[in-house]
């Protein structure tokens, strides 16, 4: 019987060990964190997968809920391989489609129905991506379905499957080294000393984002400044080990998914929050408003495309900010819109009943200037168009140097409220580079023996940012293939 050892116990690992064990493999799984935090980044998702499908009738078979009232009422729309295609294309700054990318693409439906022949279902993200519209929920983005409990309740679904198969896992154990003899790898080391052999290791240990040396290295050197949305315990180990046995570094080293999150969230993602409030660190409702940096100008086009399509990149935008930060704005119009995490107790925002009066209240931006923006901003909004914010409604500004293209409404109804925001960093985007089985490649190309990688170590999936979704079902697609690929 083939052994295989797992390196990590996220999404891309748990989906490696799923595969594996279909191939009659024996699987050990080797966790750095205790369990509590064991997961890596996938617990402090919204639970969101990203998939081609031609129809809803696509999504009937992913449900966990095929019964539910609302379905009948529901228009889900399509999402054509092309248009995820499109998608991605628009964040690749000119680049072709990578290698990987069209296997993300083109493995997304299957990968899903893989995973629901293994009882992991999930339902219609309802309160986040769809608006009533004539009677009917209409899903807008092409992001349609989450897991129940979102990023935990994927992981729990996973690691069930995983367990009901024969799986081990072993938490507080981190691998800190790989055994190599005669040019394949034959195991690991783990931080307690202990050697364990096997036929095949998996790197599944997430990117560098929680190692500020690292994404000041590759990303740039404010960058040891950004909070870490998910967990402190992707500090690139992976991306290390394999480095020492001549593994090639493959696509943008530079690149990373930042979201926008609260300036005065902790250092790292909070688990020990309830369901639902994971991600209330998070503010990606700027469509709705607009955002002024420091020295009160806005930097970005808030409304430029859907924010499945823009929160990965205003985060980084953010962090490039004087101070790395920004303010977003937002009157009294669009409260009920805003999602459920400017709502929570511990979301920070000053408020004020005028603008003028709001003005003030934003610590560390040029008043005076802030104030001209803004009134240049509302003088600017075409008010012969309607509001609609289930589609890109060409509601924009006309006359400034940096329109806002969708979504432009005058801030005139008070209250005001103003929410101070960051760059918070998910994942990095540049890692290994892997063949069709997941075998993580030399410089010559060539595959290292016994060794392969998923997740966030896969290089070449993503870019200069990435449409919402895409980075859980990267990991399940090709944590499927390297699974697949070590067994055999």
């Amino acid at each position: 019987m083939t052994k295989i050892i797992i390196a990590g116990s996220g999404n891309a690992a748990l989906c490696a060990g799923i595969a594996a064990l279909e191939k009659g493999a024996e699987v050990l799984m080797l966790e750095k964190a205790d369990a509590a935090l064991a997961g890596g980044n996938t617990k402090y998702t919204a639970g969101a997968m990203r998939f081609a499908y031609a129809s809803g009738a696509d999504l009937m078979p992913l449900l966990r809920d095929p019964h539910d009232p609302r379905l009948p009422h529901t228009d889900f729309g399509t999402y054509t391989t092309e248009k995820f295609g499109a998608d991605l294309l628009g964040f690749n700054d000119g680049r072709p489609l990578s290698p990987e990318q069209e296997a993300l693409i083109d493995q997304s439906y299957e990968t899903l129905k893989w995973l629901g022949s293994h009882d992991v279902k999930f339902e219609p993200i309802y309160a986040r991506q769809s608006f009533e519209k004539d009677g009917k929920h209409v899903f807008w983005g092409g992001l349609t379905l989450a897991a129940e409990n979102e990023g935990v309740g994927l992981f729990d679904q996973e690691l069930t499957a995983f367990l009901r198969l024969g799986g081990a896992l072993r938490y507080d154990t981190a691998v800190v080294d790989l055994i190599a003899e005669s040019g394949r790898v034959t195991g690991v080391v783990t931080d307690s000393g202990e050697h364990i052999g096997a036929d095949a290791v998996i790197l599944a240990c997430g990117g560098f984002e929680a190692n500020p040396d690292l994404r000041q290295q590759h990303i740039g050197p404010d960058w040891d400044k950004a909070k870490v949305r998910g967990t402190p315990h992707n500090t690139g180990d992976g991306l290390v080990m394999a480095q020492r046995l001549g593994a090639r570094t493959y696509g943008l080293f530079g690149g990373c998914h930042a979201t926008p999150m609260d300036l005065h969230m902790a250092e790292y993602g909070n688990l020990d929050l309830p369901p639902g409030e994971r991600k209330n660190y998070r503010k990606i409702c700027y469509f709705l408003g607009v955002m002024l940096n420091a020295d009160g100008h806005r930097f970005v086009d808030e409304g430029i495309n859907f924010r499945n399509y823009t929160y990965a990149q205003f985060g980084a935008a953010i962090m490039e900010q004087p101070g790395h930060f920004a303010w977003q704005i937002f009157d009294a119009k669009v409260f009920d819109l805003l999602y459920g995490e400017y709502h929570f107790h511990d979301a920070h925002y000053v408020e004020a009943d005028t603008l003028d009066a709001l003005i003030p209240m934003l610590d560390g931006v040029d008043h005076a200037q802030a104030a001209r923006t803004l009134a240049d901003y509302n003088a600017a909004v075409d008010t012969a168009v309607a509001f609609d914010p289930t589609v890109l409604d060409g509601k924009g500004t006309q006359g400034l140097a940096l329109a806002k293209s969708n979504w432009a409404q005058v801030l005139d109804q008070g209250p005001f409220r103003a929410y101070p925001v960051t760059g918070g960093i998910t994942f990095t985007y540049g890692g290994l580079k892997v063949d069709n089985t997941g075998a993580v490649l030399d410089d010559s190309d060539a595959p290292i023996s016994g060794l392969y990688a998923c997740g966030e170590l896969v290089g070449g999936v993503f870019f200069n940012g990435y449409p919402g979704g895409s980075g859980l079902t990267s990991g399940a697609v090709f944590g499927r293939r390297a699974g697949s690929g070590a067994a055999s």
